[in-house]
């Protein structure tokens, strides 16, 4: 069963608009107007790319611009977003071979052929292929696929950590005696074969907190 993949009838135009999406703002509805008048492609062909951007998730059926198209105005997430469109319209290219970015220009036709059913020399399928080149350019198959803000995990530190169940000013030094049992103090002690650094942390204990 042929299935129909995306194109533009003025592919050279493809990447023009692009670059004009980038520079404009975002519409509320990405029509003809738009693009004719905010654009300046106001041609019969040219008008091609409002179906190619809704097939690749540009736009939603009614005209309005979707996230992928704002992520790829945004200059650090563009090839990301490009990546995402061509997978998005030319679906079934990566399913038939993931890299399909990679395929060389006689791959690349003979694989647009097998799928859309139509003579590797038609018309359409030359479309096809140039339209999809076009766009590769913006693209970034290589960055990772994952949303801009990740919650990875800060990397654990192999220090012990040393936590006091109160403030050392707040401990009353009435209370020594009972220090053992009413307070918890845990110390990092530094790494060293000094004896005299243990001897100065333990003096000033015992002169700040375990003596009246």
């Amino acid at each position: 069963m042929s299935i129909e993949l995306p194109y533009m009838n003025s592919t050279g135009t493809l990447p023009k608009v692009l670059n004009k999406i980038v520079e404009a703002s975002v519409p509320e509805s990405f029509n003809y107007d738009f693009l004719g008048t905010k654009l300046g492609f106001p041609g019969g062909n040219q008008r091609t790319f409002i179906r190619w951007a809704k097939q690749c998730g540009f736009l939603t059926p009614d005209g309005t611009p979707t996230q992928l198209y704002k992520n790829f105005r945004n200059p650090d997430m563009r090839g990301v977003a490009m990546a995402n469109a061509l997978k998005t319209g030319y679906k079934e290219l990566f399913t038939r071979n993931a890299y399909a970015q990679d395929l060389s220009n006689k791959d690349l036709t003979q694989l647009v052929s097998e799928i859309t059913g139509n003579p590797h020399d038609s018309s359409t399928v030359k479309l096809i292929v140039r339209s999809f080149s076009n766009a590769k350019d913006f693209a970034d198959f290589e960055a990772k696929n994952n949303d801009v803000a990740t919650n990875k995990p800060k990397p654990k530190s192999n220090k012990p950590e040393t936590s006091i169940d109160q403030p050392l000013s707040q401990i009353d030094k009435s209370s020594s005696v009972k220090l053992g049992l009413n307070y918890t103090i845990n110390l990092v002690l530094p790494k060293t074969d000094d004896p005299a650094i243990f001897d100065a942390i333990f003096k000033s204990l015992k002169e700040n907190l375990l003596d009246e």
